[in-house]
C-alpha cells in the first residue's frame, strides 16, 4: 500500500487485524497489486496478448479462514487480535436483516469464487508471488503505515 486509502480487498485484511469478531463463510482469490502491474505491462507489450482477457489471480481462493489463521502463524502477537472463529451461516443471515454490510455478504456464503490467473502464466510468461505473499505483504503495509495496531 502506498498510503491510508485503499479499497474493500484490503479492509478485509485490515478488519481482521484490528479484531473483527469472526471470520464468515466467505472465500476470495488473492493476488497482489505489483503482479496485476506486471500482467498489464505484459498485456500491454506482448503481441500474445492481443485480442485476450486475462484474470490476475493466484492460486485457489481463500476462505476468509484460511486468511485468519495465516496472519495468526505468520505474524504471532502482532496479529493477536484475529479470530479464528467461523461465524454460522444462519447468524450470518440473521444479522443481515439489520446490517447493510452483511445483507450484502449473505449471497457470498458458501459460494466457490474460485479462478484461474493460469491463462496468463502460460501465454504471458507472468510469474505472480504466491497468495499467501500477498496477504503478508498487505499486512506488513498496513503494519507500517500505522493503519492496524500491533
Amino acid at each position: 500500500m502506498l498510503g491510508p486509502d485503499y479499497s474493500h480487498s484490503i479492509r478485509l485484511i485490515t478488519n481482521m487485524l484490528n479484531g473483527q469478531p469472526g471470520c464468515l463463510n466467505v472465500n476470495s482469490c488473492c493476488v497482489d497489486v505489483r503482479d496485476v502491474a506486471d500482467l498489464h505491462l505484459r498485456a500491454m507489450t506482448d503481441p500474445a496478448a492481443r485480442g485476450e482477457r486475462f484474470l490476475a489471480t493466484v492460486g485457489k481462493s481463500m476462505w476468509m479462514i484460511e486468511i485468519a489463521k495465516l496472519l495468526r502463524q505468520h505474524f504471532g502477537k502482532k496479529a493477536g487480535k484475529v479470530s479464528t472463529e467461523v461465524w454460522p451461516d444462519e447468524q450470518v443471515r440473521i444479522a443481515s436483516r439489520t446490517n447493510e454490510q452483511l445483507k450484502a455478504v449473505v449471497p457470498l456464503l458458501n459460494y466457490d469464487m474460485n479462478a484461474t490467473g493460469e491463462k496468463a502464466e502460460r501465454l504471458l510468461g507472468w510469474a505472480p508471488q504466491s497468495r499467501e505473499g500477498a496477504i503478508i505483504a498487505t499486512a506488513e503495509s498496513l503494519f507500517r503505515l500505522g493503519l492496524v495496531s500491533a
